[in-house]
């Protein structure tokens, strides 16, 4: 069998029985035999996460619902966790804190039955800090110009579902693009995906599609010749770069993965 789907979402997703982002979620999980399981772990306030996602899945005609209330690396060892994972159809990850998700999960055995299962066909679906958590890195922390006029960012390590990739998501709605280009300015051979809100990005065999209401963006700077960061003395930075590649998709697009390059529109292998 296959790796399952990946279901990346920029945040802020319509929770309603039109929510396009949400039913094509429910979709995928219905082609796979188990309930949907939560992880609301990344949030401070689990419970009335969950009471929006439990809702709207209902609304979805979705009953049967798996809650992981994972609130230490204790209970993410617990023997029982990967025994839950594997009867699962697929895997929601909400949104809140992603160094929060990381701290607590990463290393553990829920992350190990996560992408054990993953690799046997579980959908995972993740929004916000769970979109961000997807990757082998990612940011954790930026001082953007949007902010206080740095372009400092600190990376730190992900789930690793997606490898040389950072998922940065509100990306247009908080003005994101200075800190993925400073993230990959500093890691060209990664590659930098924006993700804005209500839109999602679905991986699968090397390519990813975008659904939704707005745009994903894609930093590239791995033809790049000429990088040059500059510490003022007010301590703050400026980026100088040449041929960085930037791709733009909206709905119903696709991208390669592993050509870097924009496909027309279609069905994905």
């Amino acid at each position: 069998m296959s790796v399952g789907e990946l279901l990346i979402i920029g945040g802020a997703e319509k929770k309603c029985p039109q929510g396009e982002v949400l039913n094509l979620f429910v979709d995928l999980a219905r082609r796979r035999s188990g309930a949907i399981g939560i992880i609301p772990t990344a949030s401070e306030i689990p419970e009335e996460v969950c009471e929006d996602y439990i809702r709207t899945f209902h609304q979805l005609d979705v009953k049967d619902l798996d809650i992981l209330s994972i609130t230490s690396r204790e209970e993410a060892d617990s023997p029982e966790i990967r025994t839950r994972i594997e009867s699962l159809a697929a895997v929601f990850i909400t949104g809140g804190d992603q160094s929060r998700l990381a701290d607590i999960i990463r290393g553990t055995v829920l992350h190990e039955a996560l992408m054990d299962t993953w690799r046997d066909g579980l959908i995972l679906g993740g929004t916000s800090a769970g979109a961000s958590i997807m990757a082998h890195q990612m940011i954790v922390a930026a001082d953007t110009k949007l902010e206080d006029d740095k372009l400092k960012v600190e990376l730190g390590a992900g789930f690793g579902f997606l490898d040389k990739f950072i998922i940065d998501q509100h990306f247009s709605q908080r003005g994101r693009f200075d800190r993925l280009l400073s993230a990959i300015a500093e890691n060209r051979e990664v590659i930098g995906i924006g993700i804005d809100e209500n839109t999602a990005i679905l991986v699968k065999n090397d390519q990813f599609k975008v659904f939704g209401e707005h745009q994903v963006l894609v930093i590239d700077g791995r033809n790049s010749d000429f990088v040059e960061i500059i510490a003022s003395e007010n301590g703050s930075e400026e980026l100088t770069i040449a041929n960085f590649t930037l791709h733009t998709l909206t709905k119903g697009y696709r991208f390669d993965l592993i050509k870097r390059q924009l496909i027309k529109k279609g069905k994905m292998k």
